[in-house]
C-alpha cells in the first residue's frame, strides 16, 4: 500500500452558482480546503444536488443589480401567464382523449426547460435520487453517459471503463434510437430510465452510428455499476500512468493516493507521468479542481461567469506540486468533457503540462442542481467556465498541442465525430465557428497512450511532428 503525503495539499473549494446571499468572497488563491462529499457545482451531467442557499466560498461578486433591474427580473408577465392558461384549458377540454393535470403540468415545466439547452433537466423526485446516485459512482444500470436529444433518443458521450456498455462495444457518439424495441417520444420523461433495472436482467439496444449504413441491436446485460474512477500503472521505470474515467466525491482523494502509489513504486520520484482523460465525461469540479491544484504551485484554474453575481467564481491553486515538477502529459479525445476539459485547459494554460490526442467535446458551461420542497430537482445552466487564459472552450473544446489521429476502420471512415457544438439548443461559443474547429475523433486502445508516452520523454518545447495512432483496437477494459 502506499503512503499518502504527510501533508496533504488543500484543494479549492468550488463556487455554487446558487441563487443565494454570498458570504464575503475570499481570494481564489487562498480559498479552504475542499471537502469530500460536498459537492455542489456541476459542469457536466454528473453532480451532486445541494440547497441553493449553499454560499461559495471562492465567489469574487459583482455589484448587485439596481433596484430597476430587480424589479424587472421579478415581474410576472401576465400576458404570458394568460396564454398558458388559455393553451392548458383548451387541451383539457378539447384534447382527443382525457389528459391528466399532473401530467400535463409535467410536461409544461420540462418543456420550459427543454429548449433553453441541452444541459438544463427537470428531474422528478425519482430521478432526482437517481442523478444523485450516480455521481456517487454506485448505481444499476448499463454504464453510460448520456445526453438526450430534441427527438428523445440517447446520444452516447462515453462509456464508463469496464462495464456492460463497454463490453458490449458501445461507442462515445452512437445515437440509441430504441430501447427493447421502443422507440423514443418527443415527450418522454426520462428517456434512459429503461436502461436502470435489476442486476443481472437484459436490454436491447437499437443503435445508430456514424460509418454503420444501417442501425443495429446490441443486447447489454445490466449490473450493479461500481465505478473505479482512477486507475494506475507504470508504463516503464520511472513513468507512470493515470486513468481518471470520471470526476466523483473522492476521485481526487483517489488519484493523490494512486500517485503516491507510483511515486513509491519509482523509488520516491516518477521522470514522468501520462494522465489519460479519454471519453471521460466530466463530473463534479471540486474532483477536476483539486487534482489541478495537485499539479500545479500557483496560478489559475478556472473561472466562471453567470448573470447573477454568486455564479461568479474564480479558483487558484494551493502551493506544492505533488508530482515534484516532473513533466506530465494529458491525453484526451473527443469524448473528454466537462471537468475534463476544465483540468486540460487549467495545465495547459499553466505551462504545466501538454495536451496530446483530439479536440475535445467542447462543454463549457455550469449546471447547478436546485432541490424543490417537494422532492424534485431543477438542473440548470447557470454559466459558462473559462480557462486560466481566459478562453471559454464552450462548443469549440481544447485543441491539443500533439494530435493523434485515428485510423480508418469499418466503424470509423475518417469522418468528424459528435460535439457540443451539433447538440441542437446548445450555447453559441465564442469560437465555434473558428477555422480548424471541426470535431475531433475518439481514441481507443493503447496506440495513443504509447504515443503521449512518447511526448512526454521529449524535452519540454520541442517541436513534434502530429502522432498518428497506429491501432484502434477496442480497450478491453450512466446509464
Amino acid at each position: 500500500m502506499a503512503q499518502q503525503a504527510p501533508e496533504p495539499k488543500p484543494a479549492v473549494a468550488p463556487a455554487s452558482p446558487a441563487p443565494a446571499q454570498a458570504s464575503p468572497p475570499k481570494p481564489a488563491d487562498s480559498a479552504p480546503a475542499a471537502k469530500p462529499g460536498n459537492d455542489d457545482e456541476d459542469i457536466d451531467d454528473q453532480a451532486a444536488p445541494v440547497p441553493p442557499a449553499q454560499a461559495p466560498a471562492t465567489a469574487k461578486a459583482k455589484s448587485k443589480p439596481g433596484k430597476g433591474e430587480d424589479d424587472a427580473d421579478s415581474k410576472v408577465p401576465i400576458d404570458e401567464i394568460r396564454r398558458y392558461v388559455a393553451v392548458y384549458n383548451a387541451v383539457k377540454q378539447a384534447y382527443v382523449e382525457p389528459v391528466d393535470d399532473a401530467k400535463l403540468m409535467h410536461s409544461a415545466i420540462r418543456g420550459l426547460l427543454l429548449d433553453l439547452d441541452p444541459h438544463s433537466v427537470y428531474f422528478d423526485k425519482v430521478a432526482a435520487e437517481d442523478f444523485d446516485e450516480q455521481s456517487r459512482g454506485n448505481y444499476e444500470g448499463i454504464g453510460v453517459e448520456l445526453q438526450r436529444q430534441p427527438d428523445g433518443t440517447l446520444r452516447v458521450i462515453s462509456p464508463i471503463d469496464d462495464t456492460p456498455a463497454t463490453r458490449a462495444g458501445i461507442k462515445a457518439g452512437d445515437l440509441i434510437t430504441a430501447i427493447d424495441g421502443k422507440p423514443f417520444k418527443v415527450d418522454d420523461a426520462d428517456s434512459s430510465g429503461p436502461l436502470r433495472g435489476p442486476a443481472g436482467s437484459k436490454v436491447v439496444l437499437t443503435i445508430v452510428r456514424e460509418g454503420r449504413d444501417k442501425p443495429f441491436d446490441v443486447t447489454v446485460a445490466r449490473e450493479t455499476i461500481r465505478v473505479a474512477s482512477v486507475k494506475s500503472r507504470m508504463l516503464e521505470p520511472g513513468y507512470g500512468y493515470i486513468r481518471v474515467a470520471a470526476f466523483q466525491a473522492d476521485t481526487a482523494a483517489d488519484f493523490e493516493t494512486q500517485l503516491e502509489k507510483l511515486k513509491t513504486q519509482s523509488g520516491g520520484k516518477l521522470r514522468g507521468l501520462v494522465m489519460d482523460l479519454r471519453s471521460n465525461p466530466g463530473g463534479l469540479l471540486t474532483a477536476a479542481v483539486q487534482i489541478a491544484d495537485d499539479m500545479l504551485e500557483s496560478g489559475k484554474i478556472v473561472s466562471t461567469r453567470g448573470r447573477i453575481a454568486i455564479s461568479d467564481a474564480e479558483f487558484g491553486a494551493t502551493p506544492g506540486d505533488r508530482l515534484d515538477g516532473a513533466p506530465l502529459v494529458v491525453l484526451v479525445d473527443a469524448g473528454s468533457a466537462s471537468a475534463s476539459e476544465v483540468l486540460a485547459g487549467a495545465l495547459r494554460d499553466n505551462g504545466r503540462a501538454r495536451v496530446v490526442g483530439s479536440r475535445t467535446f467542447g462543454k463549457g458551461s455550469v449546471q447547478t442542481v436546485l432541490p424543490l420542497d417537494n422532492g424534485d430537482s431543477v438542473k440548470l445552466t447557470t454559466a459558462r467556465y473559462y480557462t486560466p487564459s481566459g478562453k471559454s472552450i464552450q462548443a469549440l473544446g481544447i485543441v491539443p498541442d500533439v494530435v493523434i489521429r485515428a485510423p480508418k476502420t469499418p466503424d470509423n471512415d475518417g469522418r468528424p465525430s459528435y460535439t457540443e457544438a451539433t447538440l441542437p439548443g446548445h450555447l453559441h461559443g465564442d469560437e465555434e465557428d473558428a477555422p480548424g474547429s471541426n470535431a475531433g475523433e475518439v481514441l481507443e486502445g493503447d496506440a495513443p497512450i504509447a504515443s503521449a508516452l512518447a511526448e512526454l520523454k521529449k524535452p519540454a518545447g520541442a517541436k513534434v511532428p502530429t502522432a498518428v495512432s497506429k491501432s484502434a483496437a477496442p480497450s478491453a477494459n450512466r446509464r
